[in-house]
């Protein structure tokens, strides 16, 4: 940003600016690719890796910035955006397209393979005119990891190819079902979940069975998709690539019949009838990626994966009933990018920012919206969440645990704090009373006075020093004053 800008933000969103003030000058990065000591594992030292990593640069500076802090080698395994770039390029062939995209994990381990073909429009074409520096680094990776990348490449292209070869021969270049477009998702964004996945644990930075979480590795990798999905709308009908399915924007009560009507600016209403039935879809996956979330250990793979899942339920929140995502391609503001990013550190932490802005697509919801009943159920599903592994009434600080005294919950721990202070507090004195020695079942707690009783004996104790003291002189004076 210029001074200039950095200025305007100060004038006109001062909490934003110094969101994003704390971000530059306190949030730490946690490895430095160009560094010497990294280059290792980054690659940086050969041109090869350079040019991948400013590919991945301008794929995405966000996503590029979080898996460059991923440890070591992990961070040079993201290659499969040049398969995505030929499914999604909407002017090679067909006749072209289905050997490339079926062959392509051949490809990605063939020495020197590369491909001009694409669009002159489509964004990442550069990536395959020079995908054989990506060939490159794949080979030098360790077999485990290479392994799984084109494990999941050939599944990827497999899919994608099915999909693009069904909208080149029917004609038909709408997904009908939800059902379709779970699969769908799935092959482009799913896949990649359950491919990381087993990367993440082939590294040892995981657990060796988190490669078998394949149904909450799929769903992250849907909520990332859909999310995508959902927000570029426009850009993608333009493209004329319509990912929305036609069993939730075609009901009969919205009145469309391709899915650029949702244009029409007095057709706005039912057009967000329609975005609200999509952000529904998106929302059910939202559980599945908190306990998967739950599952991660290593700082660096956590940040990798908590990061995108909190800015995509902040998207999600931001598209929901906003008529400007029909106009435009819209996303967070840096400074709310900035803040996700330096609180998603900790599974708690996520499933909070998950719960507030879940509270926030709430409140915007309409009951003239016939998907708001379904909207009221997908939010309380993440409040429950949270509540059941988290409750908010435990708080946490760095003095350590301690109950909201406001909530109604800790007045019923209290009691029962109190009752089995009161039941272990009986047994022991029977046990005494019979001559016993202290059970393994009295708790050290029932044992130990309270703090008013506490109180009790130290006065009491220094009253009577007082009163010794007392004595002693008086003792003193009595018998030998005169002398």
């Amino acid at each position: 940003m210029s001074i200039k800008n950095w200025i305007i933000l100060l004038l006109t969103h001062p909490n934003e600016f110094r969101s994003l003030v704390q971000f530059y000058f306190y949030h730490e990065q946690k490895r430095d690719i160009t560094s010497m000591k990294e280059h290792e594992t980054s690659g940086w030292d050969r041109e090869s890796m350079q040019r991948c990593w400013s590919f991945l640069d301008k794929t995405s500076r966000s996503f590029s910035a979080v898996i460059k802090e991923l440890d070591g080698d992990l961070a040079r395994t993201a290659i499969l955006r040049g398969l995505d770039t030929i499914e999604d390029d909407m002017t090679i062939p067909d006749d072209v397209k289905q050997p490339i995209l079926r062959a392509f994990h051949k490809h990605t381990v063939t020495p020197g393979w590369k491909f001009d073909g694409c669009g002159p429009n489509e964004k990442d074409r550069q990536l395959l005119v020079e995908y054989d520096v990506v060939v490159e680094e794949v080979n030098r990776l360790d077999p485990s990891y290479r392994e799984v990348i084109v494990d999941i490449a050939e599944k990827m292209a497999t899919g994608m190819a099915d999909y693009a070869h069904k909208a080149a021969a029917t004609g038909s270049i709408y997904l009908n079902t939800i059902a379709e477009y779970d699969l769908y998702c799935h092959y482009v964004a799913g896949l990649v979940g359950e491919g990381l996945s087993g990367i993440f644990s082939a590294s040892g930075k995981e657990v060796p069975w988190l490669k078998d979480q394949l149904e909450l590795s799929d769903s992250m990798g849907l909520l990332l998709q859909k999310t995508n999905i959902i927000r570029d709308y426009r850009e993608d009908v333009e493209e004329q690539r319509y990912f929305w399915p036609r069993e939730i924007w075609g009901k009969k009560e919205y009145g469309f019949s391709e899915m650029k009507d949702m244009y029409a600016p007095h057709a706005r209403e039912q057009a967000l009838w329609a975005q609200s039935g999509m952000i529904v879809d998106a929302l059910r996956h939202a559980v599945d990626a908190l306990d998967y979330l739950r599952l991660i250990k290593n700082q660096s793979v956590f940040n990798f994966c908590a990061i995108p899942a909190t800015m995509a339920i902040a998207t999600l929140e931001l598209c929901f009933m906003n008529p400007t995502m029909f106009d435009r391609n819209i996303k967070i503001r840096k400074a709310e990018a900035a803040r996700l990013i330096m609180r998603s550190t900790n599974p708690r932490e996520v499933a909070i920012i998950f719960v507030e802005y879940a509270r926030r697509i709430h409140l915007k919801a309409v009951t003239s919206d016939p998907n708001f009943l379904r909207i009221s159920v997908a939010c309380s599903k993440i409040e429950q969440w949270r509540e059941q592994h988290y409750p908010s009434h435990v708080l946490l600080s760095s003095a350590g645990m301690s109950f909201n005294e406001e909530d109604a919950r800790t007045t019923i721990i209290r009691k029962e704090q109190k009752l089995d202070f009161e039941l272990a507090r009986r047994k022991r004195l029977d046990e005494i009373r019979a001559g016993l020695p202290p059970s393994a079942q009295t708790s050290k707690s029932a044992l130990e006075p309270s703090k008013l009783e506490t109180m009790m004996y130290v006065g009491g104790a220094l009253a009577l020093i007082v009163c010794l003291g007392a004595l002693i002189v008086y003792t003193v004076f009595r018998f030998v004053g005169d002398n």
